[in-house]
């Protein structure tokens, strides 16, 4: 008997990546188009379509019948699930996964409260707990506590994409475009807020090093990753270079990913984010 993790490609996991990771892909439709996230829409690929039209794509959770296929498979190879799902308070995933759970006693279905890089933190930490030799059951009880130390903060490019989603106003967006404004927001207590505004990447990537900074800094032991919305990293490895100082004497390379249809979808490209476990807090 092994212990398997279970995530959703929210969470800009490949799958593949490793053989006990599994990454159940979230539905993805561009009009009358479906694909499955990650599957047979690349993040690339996904990007050029987004770029191209008009309407934004829907997203949609995964479904309790699409958890019961992957629990089918690992009851039948005797393992364990430890599951984490991106944060029930931006999707329906969550619940999905905990009533396909319901006849099975040896599935443990962790919320991450935090999406994209923010989950993928939380994954990784659970292979390292994993690793390490820990029981399942040990690892879902640290993994909730662990996870409320995950600071999530993204530096936004575009007001555009929030105005398709009717997030924020026409005339909120036009005005932002003209002036420049760069959102930061975080995910906090499983959902998205927003931290401040700045004029121009300059000014924003200050800003995020500022957010970064009072949520208690960088716990460089544990895991932290860095993700980019779109088809070039140029934006990221600018902010990389710029907030060289917070990097330059903890780690010898940063881990980086594009980041997929669950968050770009809302954001647009152009995006830049980090996740980390705080320092500090709780």
């Amino acid at each position: 008997m092994s212990i398997r993790i279970v995530t959703d490609s929210a969470s800009d996991i490949a799958n593949g990546e490793r053989n006990d990771v599994t990454v159940l892909p979230l539905k993805l439709r561009f009009g009358d188009e479906e694909f499955m996230d990650g599957v047979d829409i690349s993040h690339k690929e996904f990007y050029e379509k987004l770029i191209e039209t008009e309407e934004l794509p829907i997203t949609s959770q995964a479904t309790p019948y699409d958890y019961e296929e992957v629990y089918k498979e690992a009851a039948a190879a005797g393992d364990t699930l430890i599951v984490i799902t991106l944060s029930s308070k931006l999707s329906g995933t969550y619940q999905s996964a905990v009533i396909a759970a319901a006849d099975y006693d040896n599935i443990y279905v962790v919320d991450s409260e935090n999406v994209t890089v923010g989950e993928h933190v939380l994954v990784e930490l659970a292979l390292r707990l994993k690793d390490s030799g820990m029981e399942a059951k040990d690892i879902a009880e640290q993994l909730e506590r662990k996870k409320k130390k995950i600071r999530l903060v993204a530096l936004l490019d575009t007001l555009e994409y929030l105005k398709k989603g009717g997030r924020i106003s026409k005339t909120a967006a036009v005005a932002g475009s003209l002036l420049s404004i760069k959102p930061v927001i975080a995910i906090e207590n499983g959902e998205v807020v927003m931290l401040g505004k700045a004029r121009g990447s300059r000014h924003g990537n200050n800003l995020l090093v500022e957010k970064i900074k009072e949520s208690g800094g960088i716990d460089f032991e544990k895991p932290h990753i860095l993700g980019y919305t779109g088809l070039s990293d140029a934006l990221l490895r600018k902010y990389i270079a710029d907030s060289e100082a917070l990097w330059r004497d903890e780690v010898e390379r940063l881990e980086i990913t594009s980041v997929g249809a669950a968050i770009g979808t809302h954001v647009g490209p152009g995006a830049i984010a980090v996740a980390f476990f705080a320092q500090n807090g709780v």
